[in-house]
This record gives structure tokens, sequence and C-alpha cells, in this order.
């Protein structure tokens, strides 16, 4: 069973970063598009950033300027470097890797908390 494990959670103060990584448990071939998802407490999940084989890149207007997604092909691993956070980036933070449009794997999530 593929697995994502998600690291670099954790917290941070308000204009602080992390970085998260994700990779794969086990070995998986073909992904398209890999990305980051978040969930806040009382909220739906939402898209963060993702970014296509070719480096193609969706990212949300609440992190434009301060959140950047790269990938590591080789290593079939996806960052998310996060700069000057705020509260309101609190959540967990799910990593997302996807085949087409049928194959969708997620990790467990790691947890952001922005807070003084």
């Amino acid at each position: 069973q593929v697995q994502l494990v998600e690291s670099g959670g954790g917290l941070v103060q308000p204009g602080g970063s992390l970085r998260l990584s994700c990779t794969p448990s086990t070995l998986i071939f073909n992904i398209n598009v890999r990305g980051w998802y978040r969930q806040a407490p009382g909220k739906e999940r939402e898209l963060v950033a993702d970014i296509s084989n070719g480096g193609n890149t969706n990212v949300a207007d609440s992190v434009k300027g301060r959140f950047t997604i790269s990938r590591d092909n080789a290593k079939n691993t996806v960052y998310l470097q996060m700069n000057s956070l705020k509260p309101e980036d609190t959540g967990v933070y799910y990593c997302n890797y996807r085949r087409g449009s049928v194959t969708s794997y997620w990790g467990k999530g790691t947890l952001v908390t922005v807070s003084s």
C-alpha cells in the first residue's frame, strides 16, 4: 500500500518559516502532479499549491509570494517552502500525488501551527 510521508510541520511564530517535505514510502510511478492541501479547523480542505512534472504550478492566492512549491523528480519528493507565515496558515497540511484524473494518493498530514 502506497503511503505518502510528510515531515516538517510544527509550531512557528508569525513571520517565521517552515519547509514541508513529502516522500512516498514505496516506489510509485507515472505521477503527473504533486501538491499540498491544507485544512484549517472547521474549514474544508483546500489546495495550497501543486506542481506538474513539467514544472507548471498552481498556487492559491492566499499564499502567493510567500509559499513556494518545488519537486525533485529523481527522489519523487515534493517540498513546500513557507515564509512569512500568518496565524491563518494554521492547519493540517496534506501531501497529494495524482496520476491522471483517477488515481490519487494522500498523506496523513502534518500539523502547522502559527502562533505567538
